[in-house]
């Protein structure tokens, strides 16, 4: 069963959570029509991508989808992580051309250095005018060296955009997605990705290096075959460590029959019109969970004489 693990170091300022996303992971990818599995590659990254998501999401408080976004200029054009505030999530990515075996961050998103990663926060309960808040990092370092991993991007991006020194160790096969966060506490407060700043305590800490080196002595191999258990106990023999009651993340789809119509309607009627000309049905399958929805001629005449529908972005392929 899936499960996050949160936990702190007594004495020190520091906290850190374990996620191990097992059922859950599974069944993204069994959405997948038949003949459209994912290269290894891409569902290794995806599933580092749904696991951290995880991560940050608890790691936040914030009613609202928390959604990572990865996406460039090589052969997988696109590749989302989505995670709810009850820890519920999905995934999906857009390839458009061949993922290499053994191909990095590098090769699948970032060849000629135009590699992005977007975190999008997207509150439940907007108010007036109230827009998303996101933050967009490149796939390099300081020094314009291209990241290889999705581990080393999000730590870049947690230390510009909180300013708290972050380890993130990530990992995925086909039957897991799994990864351990370790995070400086701030001097106040809880603190969020549009948090308090905290420049002067970046590296200081010698309680975070100390832990961070442990937690960095953790193989992809650990991470995905034992259990959390056996994990903090043989990172952190040495350290007195404060755990809280484990939570179950799930795989759920936000996807429904009247966003999808909004969706539609943004489309326009020539488009939906002439897609029914040519197959006698619309067809809209979900990118996260491959649900098909279908509009006949009574239906799209409905939905666009029905007034007053403003249209909303929804993951779809129309067919």
């Amino acid at each position: 069963m899936s499960e996050l693990h949160k936990f702190l170091f007594d004495g020190l300022p520091v906290r850190g959570m374990l996620v191990r996303l097992t059922d859950a992971w599974r069944e993204v990818l069994s959405r997948r029509e038949p003949g459209q599995e994912y290269p290894p590659e891409l569902r290794d990254m995806l599933g580092q991508m749904s696991a951290a998501a995880v991560l940050m999401q608890a790691n936040i408080k914030f009613n609202g989808a928390l959604v990572l976004q990865v996406f460039g200029d090589g052969p997988v054009k696109l590749a989302v992580a989505e995670a709810q505030p009850d820890l519920s999530f999905r995934a999906t990515a857009k390839c458009v051309g061949t993922v290499e075996p053994g191909a990095t961050l590098e090769a699948m998103v970032n060849l000629r250095g135009q590699g992005r990663c977007a975190i999008t926060l997207d509150p439940k309960d907007k108010f007036p005018g109230q827009q998303p808040y996101q933050g967009v990092v490149p796939l390099h370092g300081d020094q314009r060296e291209p990241l290889q991993k999705l581990s080393e991007v999000l730590e870049h991006y947690m230390l510009q955009s909180e300013q708290l020194d972050t380890r993130l160790v990530l990992a995925a096969n086909g039957d897991m997605a799994a990864g351990l966060l370790i995070q400086r506490l701030p001097i106040q407060g809880e603190g969020n990705l549009e948090g308090r700043r905290n420049e002067d305590e970046i590296g200081l800490s010698e309680g975070f290096n100390r832990i961070s080196i442990l937690a960095a002595t953790l193989t992809a191999e650990e991470l995905l075959t034992l259990d959390a258990d056996t994990i903090l106990r043989r990172l952190f023999w040495e350290e007195t460590v404060t755990r809280y009651e484990p939570q179950a993340p799930r795989f759920a789809c936000t996807c429904s029959r009247e966003r999808v119509s909004q969706m539609l309607r943004g489309l326009g009627r020539e488009e939906a019109d002439s897609v029914l000309a040519e197959r006698g049905e619309v067809e809209i399958s979900c990118d996260f969970c491959g649900q098909h929805y279908r509009f006949d001629a009574v239906d799209v005449g409905v939905l666009f004489t029905q007034a007053g529908h403003q249209p909303e972005g929804q993951g779809g392929t129309l067919q």
